[in-house]
């Protein structure tokens, strides 16, 4: 019998089963008559879909990369120094398996009245990285303390459990670049020291995990692009966006032109709350005693001693790379995952300081607008820290649009051209979505502030692998610690983060300079004409 005749005979049979179960239905009166009516539509429903998926080339869409914890046993220790271990390099350290035994109590009472609450059973799951923190700078005692007592929670237990020995605590990030017991650092500074830092681990041979931005100046950039490639160090920048499981599908959905052909992307960072607005809570304890301050200012403009400016260094230029390194960056490289577009031909930018009238330098309202004439497209971004209002990401096609944020869902467009017969033919509703996908979750998610709010409706603070919630951050330090052991490759490396970095000095430039500005790919830099 041949293949065409065999397919037949099945779904000869396939049809005869689906008739026997509406036989039956049919010999119930009302109850059978209502399942009757449902069976028909939900069967009708699944062809309608699997003959779609078939169309579109996807009904063998893959499954993002499995979450499978194994043994470390066999991998060689690494021994980790993290320099500041403010806000950020305490999720870091924790998402690298050390977090504060302090937290880890709060994580308890707080699962006690909260059966909702899984963050404390999602950090114990997750999988040990065989790594040790053998070193801490930080130039506030407070963090720095902090840091000793993380670094000594191997066994991830809370005030009264056991510890291992702390990390050796190092007053100056340089002298700790010259340890031996160290093989990779983690950054986690303000944004005016990363360049610096970077430059010098790199000649240190010290691997590198670098909180984003890359730099603040495009000079900066270009130095830090040669120190990486010239000591042929494993470098990640800190976006975890790139471990998002909506990502990888938006990526594929892209990739088999879903969307037809996409001239214009949106997307958007909203924020209404003194935290959103980087204007931080200034510790009790902060002082000139316990602070470092000359070693704060560094590389920058030399500044009186300021709790403000050393708590909230983002509202300053002096320090920060604004609305466009802080929080466009993450949408770039996003965007940047998804689509490979590299860096702009131009950028052109309005805003102001127009809430927060602190003392600030930095805008809390920004628009910048990117073009691609290569590939007739453009790239809005559109910030406010005086507003709360949420919208995803979103990618507008000539077929269809997709929005992405922690999901992603793709309508297709009422005009297709693609999808013209079956939205003529009902198959296919412009107000229904085409394609969705949440990632696997159950229950109500916790988070305890409006910035945890606002990063979990990004998946920013985690995602899933199989249907298991996994920290995001933990799956990028992980990917980068598996290319340290020679496994795989950094999936934020130098060249993404030179292009995030160029992609928003051009945004930063064209708002400082009121003018359009533009990429010179020979003389590599940003031109006004």
């Amino acid at each position: 019998m041949d293949n065409k005749n065999s397919n037949k005979d099945n779904s000869k049979k396939e049809g005869i089963g689906r008739r026997d179960v509406l036989k039956s239905l049919a010999t119930l009166p009302f109850v059978g008559a209502l399942l009757y009516g449902a069976f028909r539509k939900k069967s009708l429903q699944h062809y309608r879909q699997h003959q779609l998926l078939k169309e579109l080339n996807l009904d063998s869409i893959s499954e993002p990369r499995p979450f499978t914890p194994v043994a470390t046993g066999d991998k060689g220790l690494l021994r980790i120094g993290i320099i500041g271990f403010g806000i950020r390099g305490q999720q870091l350290a924790r998402s690298a398996g050390f977090a504060d035994p302090e937290l880890i109590d709060s994580w308890a009472e707080a699962a006690a009245v909260n059966r909702a609450d899984e963050r404390l059973q999602v950090y114990l799951d997750q999988e040990d990285l065989n790594i040790r923190i053998t070193a801490v700078c930080d130039i506030f005692s407070v963090h720095a303390q902090r840091g000793l007592d993380a670094s000594a929670n191997l066994y991830r237990t809370g005030v009264g459990g056991q510890k291992d020995k702390p990390a050796k605590f190092y007053a100056h990030y340089r002298d700790l670049l010259k340890a031996d017991d160290i093989d990779a650092v983690i950054i986690a500074t303000p944004d005016h020291w990363h360049a610096e830092m970077t430059i010098e681990a790199a000649r240190a041979g010290k691997h590198i995990y670098l909180e984003k931005p890359l730099s603040l100046t495009v000079a900066e950039t270009h130095a830090v692009e040669h120190a990486v490639r010239e000591n042929n160090i494993v470098f990640q920048l800190g976006h975890q966006n790139r471990q998002i499981e909506s990502h990888l599908k938006a990526k594929e959905i892209i990739g088999k032109n879903i969307l037809g052909k996409i001239t214009k992307i949106e997307c958007y960072t909203n924020r209404n709350s003194p935290n959103g607005a980087w204007v931080y809570d200034i510790h009790p304890e902060a002082s000139p005693k316990t602070i470092d301050w000359q070693q704060f200012i560094g590389p920058a403009p030399d500044h009186p001693f300021s709790l403000e400016r050393f708590f909230r260094w983002r509202c300053w230029w002096d320090y920060s790379t604004g609305l466009t390194g802080d929080l466009f960056t993450h949408e770039f490289d996003a965007i940047n995952q998804v689509m490979a577009l590299g860096i702009p031909h131009s950028a052109v930018a309005s805003g102001g300081v127009y809430y927060f009238k602190d003392g600030r330098t930095v805008p809390d309202i920004l628009q910048v607008s990117y073009e691609y004439p290569e590939r007739d497209l453009n790239l809005l971004y559109s910030a406010s820290l005086a507003s709360s209002k949420q919208r995803s990401k979103t990618f507008f096609g000539h077929d269809a649009s997709m929005e992405l944020s922690a999901n992603m869902t793709v309508y297709a467009d009422r005009d297709s051209t693609r999808y013209r017969k079956q939205i003529d033919a009902g198959i296919i509703r412009p107000d229904t979505p085409l394609l969705t996908h949440v990632p696997g979750r159950e229950g109500v998610d916790v988070v305890t502030s409006a910035t945890e709010q606002y990063f979990a409706s990004r998946g920013l603070l985690y995602t899933y692998r199989g249907g298991r919630r996994v920290d995001t951050t933990f799956l990028h330090i992980k990917e980068w610690l598996d290319a340290v052991r020679g496994s795989g490759k950094p999936s934020c490396d130098i060249q993404e983060g030179v292009e995030e970095a160029i992609s928003a000095h051009m945004g930063t430039q064209a708002y400082r300079l009121e003018k359009k500005v533009f990429w010179d790919k020979d003389k590599k830099e940003i031109v006004t004409s």
